[in-house]
């Protein structure tokens, strides 16, 4: 048996049991896919996979459970590599945040920037993307730490820990009518185009959320995953703007103005985090403190033991 047969094993069934693709992403060919796998069936004395001709059609029952093991084993060696990298060379190694653009362009600069200048050997890889795939990068293992508004707890094999709280603001051009509004409600909102996120982004399912209470029916007339794309398109006068608070900055969007809205929006809670079998290098630790004081190694530590309690905000 061979670490080599259970990563086939693993990619195969991410693929959708397609092995041609298994063997794409794997950088090898399709029959040095299916042979390993057949000798890895036989050595076991098992079918791994229900075949329809040549095809892959299921996963076994005892297949399941290969799998299941196959996906520990495969984590605990790469946290052995990992445990190695963190004591042989703690100055030095790659540090994978997958984010959502907001965080990225808003929130993490001061935070890379302290970062940097204490571990200027470690080499950082920032991928962004929605808030699925922020998650879907942690659990493929492509990113090390996440950090996202939505999704992030939804799954189980990741532990997420909150970081910070924060609010919407409604942005306008300057002398909008919205502006004589006070205060603002959102039957006045709704009269207006309205400029915001994509429906996965940056704590948007808060904003549905609100209209629906009050039977309300926003005229969302353009969607975005970029702050800055909707101050654009809000500075041009299509519509009023609702982003996260920290995208607005009084002195570079001048041109704009931002309404107070959280007595209309509940409030959001960006988190970071991370797979549960992971082993977290020292650096990693401190990368979560830096970005929320609160998340100490000995408070993230206690919490993965089940020890300590969500710490909230």
């Amino acid at each position: 048996m061979k670490l080599q047969q259970l990563r086939y094993l693993v990619e195969v069934e991410r693929c959708g049991l397609n092995v041609s693709a298994a063997a794409e992403g794997l950088f090898t060919s399709q029959p040095g896919v299916s042979k390993q796998i057949g000798m890895l069936e036989e050595e076991l004395g098992i079918r791994i996979f229900e075949r329809s001709g040549k095809r892959i059609a299921a996963v076994t029952a005892p297949g399941r459970i290969v799998l299941d093991m196959a996906r520990r084993i495969l984590s605990e060696a790469q946290n052995m590599k990992r445990v190695g990298e963190d004591y042989a060379a703690e100055s030095s190694g790659t540090l994978s945040i997958a984010t959502t653009h907001t965080q990225a362009r808003y929130t993490l600069p001061p935070v890379i920037q302290r970062f940097v200048q204490r571990h200027p050997e470690i080499r950082l890889h920032i991928q962004q993307g929605s808030p699925t795939q922020v998650a879907e990068g942690l659990l493929d293992g492509s990113a090390d730490l996440g950090i996202a508004t939505e999704a992030l707890d939804r799954y189980p094999e990741l532990l997420t820990l909150p970081c910070f709280q924060w609010a919407h603001v409604v942005v306008t051009p300057r002398e909008h009518p919205l502006l004589a509004r006070e205060p603002l409600t959102l039957a006045a909102l709704a009269e207006y185009p309205l400029i915001t996120y994509d429906s996965t982004f940056t704590g948007r399912s808060r904003i549905d959320k609100a209209f629906e209470r009050q039977s309300l029916r926003p005229n969302v007339m353009l969607t975005a995953i970029d702050s800055d794309v909707i101050k654009t398109y809000v500075g041009l006068g299509l519509g009023v703007g609702v982003i996260a608070e920290m995208a607005f900055d009084p002195i570079r969007d001048a041109q704009l103005v931002a309404m107070t809205a959280t007595h209309l929006f509940e409030g959001n809670t960006t988190r970071v985090g991370f797979r549960r079998d992971n082993w977290l290098r020292a650096y990693e630790f401190e990368f979560m403190e830096l970005l929320a004081p609160q998340l100490t190694r000995p408070m993230v530590e206690a919490t993965l033991k089940g020890e300590g309690a969500d710490p909230g905000l």
